[in-house]
């Protein structure tokens, strides 16, 4: 019996690409990826556009990188370089072939590595991004601080075990990230950005332990450089080992060649502060037994002045008040003698002219209802009258009125 045969679909080559398309964008794998491999023909077209192969050992892919991401990559790609490319694959109708659509350009072999590093130095110092001036002091006693790390990594490990052991009044907040691989850059920056954003941070700790050149490879990356140099609080990096210089370095406020190092400048010991503080109080309380003896003397140096310029200013005003008395008394005397005389003038007066001495001269006056009469027009017939004598007066009544020219 003959095989049955499979029923062929009839397709154009538009439909053709079209359907091999639609397969590279429905694999998630394709979206996304990082290829290693070589560079070869690398061209760099007048649109902006770069075009390159990557070689493998028995094949090889064409690769494209746009104008909007060749603008970030740097002068150093060389056929022959050993790459990790990152970016996603898919179909080139116009020549029917797939190509992988690059992004990122990672170099890989230790030359690359090192050109792409100095050219991005050379590039950024231009820039002005390592300018001293730029630096920003950290703080002696820091009260919060933050770690951008591998949160299993030996390097956080070590900065908490010298921060509790230094300085262990510093709260110390971990952001963890991939300080290694292809998506370390990337998940660094992202990192000290989320950093950046706690509340009242005093400073930042980028560490990571030792390891090859090439693993230090993502705090060369400029993204992370620029994240260091634009975050609002200090940075202080401490990355591989003493040896290792990263541009990250050059970058941060500050710098150590380990992460114990860095944790060190960050965290101040405890008892070389107690230590000092010690120092301090001895020195002030000798400073204020030497300026409470030296205000004692001066005090007592004060007092026998005030003490002998008020004797004097003293003895002066005594006889001054002794003189003053004396003038005084005598004054008083005159003053008492003058008025007796005077009142002694006065009253003679007022004697003479006094109605008493003329009733003591046995004159006497007529009043009637308390009021005195001059004239006897006055009194009518049956008027009760007073009639004042010197030592008393007589009550009577008028009974006969009899006027007299004098």
């Amino acid at each position: 019996m003959a095989p049955r045969r499979q029923e062929c679909s009839q397709l154009t080559v538009d439909e053709l690409t079209l359907y091999v398309q639609g397969l590279f964008l429905s694999d998630l794998m394709l979206k996304s990826l990082i290829v290693a491999g070589e560079i070869a023909e690398f061209k760099r077209h007048t649109s902006g556009h770069c075009y390159f192969t990557l070689l493998g050992r028995e094949s090889r892919v064409a690769c494209a990188i746009f104008k909007q991401y060749a603008g970030f990559l740097p002068r150093w790609p060389e056929n022959g370089d050993s790459v990790l490319v990152e970016g996603s694959v898919g179909v080139y109708p116009q020549r029917g072939v797939y190509q992988l659509y690059a992004k990122r350009i990672i170099p890989v072999g230790a030359g690359a590595i090192d050109r792409a590093r100095q050219e991005l130095k050379a590039r950024l110092t231009q820039e002005g991004l390592f300018r001293p001036e730029l630096k920003r002091p950290v703080p002696a006693y820091p009260e919060r601080a933050a770690i951008v790390t591998s949160a299993t990594g030996a390097a956080l490990r070590d900065v908490l075990r010298i921060a509790s052991r230094r300085y262990p009044l510093c709260e110390v907040l971990i952001v963890p990230a991939q300080v290694q691989g292809a998506e370390a850059p990337e998940e660094i920056a992202r990192a000290l950005s989320r950093a950046a954003l706690l509340e009242r941070l005093d400073c930042i700790l980028l560490v990571r332990g030792g390891g090859s050149r090439e693993d230090l490879v993502p705090f060369d990356d400029e993204r992370v450089v620029r994240a260091v140099r634009s975050c609002p609080v200090p940075v202080v990096s401490g990355v591989g080992h003493e040896i290792d210089e990263t541009l990250c370095d050059l970058a941060a406020d500050l710098s150590a060649s380990t992460p114990s190092a860095a944790a060190e400048l960050v965290f101040p010991d405890r008892g070389q502060i107690l230590n000092r503080l010690a120092l301090i109080r001895s020195h002030m309380i000798g400073a204020v037994r030497r300026r409470l003896a030296e205000g004692e003397k001066r005090c007592g140096d004060f007092l026998e002045v005030l003490h002998s310029h008020v004797s004097r200013r003293l003895g002066a005003a005594e006889v001054e008040l002794s003189s003053r008395s004396l003038r005084l008394v005598s004054g008083m005397r005159l003053c008492v003698s003058e008025a007796r005389n005077a009142l002694s003038v006065r009253s003679a007066s007022l004697d003479a002219l006094s109605p008493l001495g003329a009733l003591a001269r046995g004159f006497v006056t007529c009043e009637r209802d308390g009021r005195r009469l001059v004239s006897v027009r006055e009194v009518s017939r049956g008027d009760r009258l007073a009639v004042r004598f010197a030592d008393g007066r007589v009550e009577c009544a008028a009974d006969d009125v009899k006027e007299e020219r004098p």
